[in-house]
């Protein structure tokens, strides 16, 4: 374990020599923060149905998106382990005294927790002093806080699970490219990314409650807001605990099977 903590701590101090980078993701968030909530201003003020969710805490799920989005995005990639895989330098992996799937789960967890601290809280700052409706609200309570806090920690854990099986596949696809887009497009769509979960259909709704995607990214923005109740938001906790479990058990799995499977050329 103390190995996979030295790797992760290296990872995450690394990650925070990119400030420049971080600024350029400070704007871009910003930008376009402010654009979709401007398009659900338009789209509030002109209708006249009860909205399944309230303007304010719209504004607010929208906020927690950009300033967390490194934790949440399924598009980042880690090249170095592409390469890894694609250019037969995983010889050197199966050669080091540690098991390859902990290590690189280590890995991808410091560079999300870095790109998150280096841009969080400049966001932060700024949105918190913005005028309405374009604020971002404080937590409904202490209590909402906390488990928000550990929804968010349990949602990172699961998009870096999720992250490791598109790496692990692969092994097969050779194609890093047609491995993101397969999981990020369908999965940024059921984790309320693109439109939030409650503004979708309820039969819509009922299929992103099956899969895991939702519960890293929708169940901790609404348990912030108070939309999600504390009761409702423990039962979810158990879920992102068993999601963990099924997703980190399967990518081991898949893993220690390509592993037998590959072949490594060269001299």
């Amino acid at each position: 374990m103390r190995a996979y903590v030295s790797v992760c701590r290296m990872r995450f101090l690394n990650g925070l020599q990119y400030r420049a980078a971080a600024m350029a993701g400070i704007a871009t968030q910003l930008f376009f923060g402010l654009i979709f909530i401007m398009v659900y201003l338009a789209f509030y003020s002109g209708s006249t149905a009860e909205a399944p969710i309230s303007l304010r805490d719209i504004v607010t799920y929208t906020w927690l998106q950009q300033i967390f989005l490194a934790f949440i995005m399924l598009w980042a990639r880690d090249n170095e382990i592409f390469q890894l895989i694609t250019g037969g330098n995983i010889a050197y992996e199966l050669c080091r005294p540690c098991g390859i799937y902990p290590f690189w789960f280590a890995k991808l967890l410091a560079n999300r927790l870095s790109s998150t601290l280096l841009r969080c809280f400049p966001i932060l700052l700024i949105v918190f002093f913005l005028p309405e409706p374009y604020r971002l609200s404080p937590p409904e309570s202490p209590g909402a806080f906390a488990l928000f806090l550990i929804t968010l920690a349990l949602g990172l854990l699961l998009v870096v699970s999720i992250s490791m099986l598109i790496y692990i596949s692969v092994f097969w696809t050779m194609s890093p490219t047609g491995s993101i887009l397969m999981v990020s497009v369908a999965g940024e769509f059921f984790a309320g990314m693109i439109l939030p979960v409650p503004l979708m259909p309820l039969w819509l709704q009922h299929i992103t409650y099956l899969l895991p995607f939702r519960w890293a990214v929708d169940l901790p923005f609404r348990v912030y807001s108070g939309h999600i109740p504390a009761a409702e938001a423990l039962w979810g906790i158990l879920i992102q605990l068993g999601w963990l479990a099924v997703l980190i058990g399967t990518g081991r799995l898949l893993l220690r099977r390509a592993l037998r499977q590959v072949v490594v050329q060269g001299g």
